[in-house]
């Protein structure tokens, strides 16, 4: 997640109390539909040990860590059948002074007329690299912030090419330059929009390799923007999305990827999260690590999400709308 600085003395100084007081969240659930596809934990493990690997050297964007990355991120697409949408998966930044690329894939959608609508999927795969001062570890493997959001995306596009249960198109997004200041996001928008591409909703996952103790799975920034978090509810059939204060005070729907899209699209384009400044203490920090990553948590948490993005490609009408 992007310049968080002046968050750390809040995350370490966090109350550490389970209550939700404050917190509020739609509790409107209807029975979900039913999916049979189940997500491994091997694999979610096996793609995020590697992602955060001492080997990527942190992913900081122009760095040969984020390029082996790439590399791993191109391979994952390919193996699953996910297209290029563009001649490559490779998305050039436009904006940025060495060579840099947002991942990008296709699944087309199965409805003649829905396949020109599309849902993008998205996540940041770079990272802020090595750390400058000499200490005995000195890579940001950024594990939860934010390889545990791409594992997320990555697992649910396998959902879908495996089921083809997708009447609109997905946009399978792995942005560079995040932590840079959204520039990967920015760049691709600007391609984007010249192309008239017809945008439905983005969903943005962004750090969720941990979870919270609430009453709900996850929270959305941007709550009030849009009816994202009560139809996510409706959707999965369980008080999945909340409202977290702290996501309002700080803002956090202008500082990551669906922000750019936002901007462009003013369409549905919120970001999902299960950091809640009280339940990880290494953002951005070396020990931000596979090890301290709760593979279970993230297993159910993107299972837990198929029948949402499921509902959100297949609706005949667009169900999800701005406030």
């Amino acid at each position: 997640m992007k310049k968080l600085y002046f968050l750390l003395p809040f995350v370490l100084l966090a109350c550490k109390s389970n209550t939700t007081v404050g917190d509020k969240s739609s509790k409107e659930t209807s029975k979900p539909i039913e999916i049979t596809y189940k997500v491994q934990e091997t694999e979610v493990s096996d793609f995020l040990k590697y992602l955060s690997s001492d080997e990527l050297e942190g992913r900081e964007t122009g760095t040969r860590g984020i390029e082996k990355a790439a590399v791993f991120l191109e391979d994952f697409l390919k193996t699953n059948n996910v297209k290029p949408y563009f001649k490559t998966y490779r998305d050039t930044l436009t904006n940025f002074k060495l060579p840099a690329f947002n991942i990008v894939g296709v699944i087309e959608g199965t409805d003649p007329v829905l396949k020109k609508e599309f849902v993008v999927l998205s996540a940041h795969y770079d990272h802020i690299g090595l750390e400058k001062k000499k200490q005995d570890d000195v890579i940001n493997n950024g594990a939860n912030d934010d390889a545990s959001g791409v594992t997320a995306v990555a697992q649910m596009a396998k959902y879908f090419t495996e089921t083809k249960s997708n009447k609109r198109s997905i946009l399978v997004v792995f942005f560079a330059g995040e932590e840079k200041g959204l520039l990967g996001s920015k760049s691709l928008v600007q391609k984007l929009k010249s192309q008239d591409f017809n945008l439905y909703a983005q969903l943005n996952i962004e750090m969720i390799g941990v979870p919270m103790k609430r009453d709900y799975l996850a929270y959305i920034t941007g709550f009030d923007k849009s009816n994202m978090a009560e139809k996510i509810n409706q959707y999965t059939g369980k008080n999945t999305i909340g409202f977290l204060p702290k996501e309002a005070e700080y803002k956090l729907f202008y500082r990551s990827d669906n922000f750019s899209f936002y901007e462009a699209f003013k369409k549905p384009c919120q970001s999902i999260s299960t950091f809640d400044f009280e339940n990880f203490e290494f953002y951005h920090h070396v020990s931000d690590e596979f090890k301290v990553m709760d593979i279970p948590h993230m297993t159910a948490f993107i299972q837990e999400f198929l029948p949402a993005v499921t509902k959100m490609a297949d609706t005949p009408t667009e169900e999800i709308t701005m406030k």
